[in-house]
């Protein structure tokens, strides 16, 4: 059963996110909130790499079925971008070029000729009157063309249920510990 550590909700865009003004128009804009534990690291670094590393096996699943279509379309697939974060010399989470960094978030994401998107993994929250930290994981997407906008249309779903469901999962693998993370902020 769901619980406040446990419930990935949706939220609006936070306004202090780097990724909330970052296009002049988007076709996809969402946000989910979920509440870490005490003792969880705050580190925005370390909190992206792993719900990234977490991710329900399904997710796999999905992501090979996006490449099989979108390699005949001559975009960037997931098999590619691993590749690329194998061997660029930018530093990347996953298969997610870094854009930005503060010690409260991390903004991540991916240019490509349909469309460019930022996700954001922010941290707030503490000693105020309710104390509790929260992780915000936010998508922001441009498209380029016609192409991008399809493409945004059919997977916009699959995008929300994976952003939940990679939440969730994190959460119930157990957040990684603040003594355990490069830094804690």
């Amino acid at each position: 059963m769901p619980n406040e550590f446990t419930a990935a909700t949706s939220v609006s865009l936070p306004a202090q996110s780097g990724v909330a003004h970052v296009y002049p128009s988007v076709h996809l804009a969402d946000a989910f909130e979920i509440h870490l534990p005490a003792g969880a690291t705050r580190d925005p670094d370390t909190l992206a790499r792993f719900i990234f590393a977490e991710q329900p096996a399904w997710v796999g699943f999905l992501l090979g079925v996006r490449d099989a279509i979108v390699a005949r379309l001559g975009l960037k697939t997931a098999r590619q971008l691993a590749t690329l974060a194998a061997t660029a010399k930018a530093e990347r989470v996953g298969i997610f070029r870094i854009y930005s960094s503060t010690p409260t978030e991390i903004v991540l994401g991916e240019d490509d000729k349909h469309l460019d998107f930022r996700l954001s993994v922010l941290c707030t929250g503490g000693p105020a009157p309710e104390g509790k930290h929260r992780l915000t994981l936010s998508t922001v997407v441009h498209c380029h063309n016609l192409t991008g906008r399809i493409y945004i249309l059919i997977i916009a779903p699959f995008h929300r249920m994976v952003v939940k469901a990679s939440l969730r999962r994190a959460a119930h693998v157990g957040w990684p510990l603040a003594n355990a993370a490069r830094s804690d902020n």
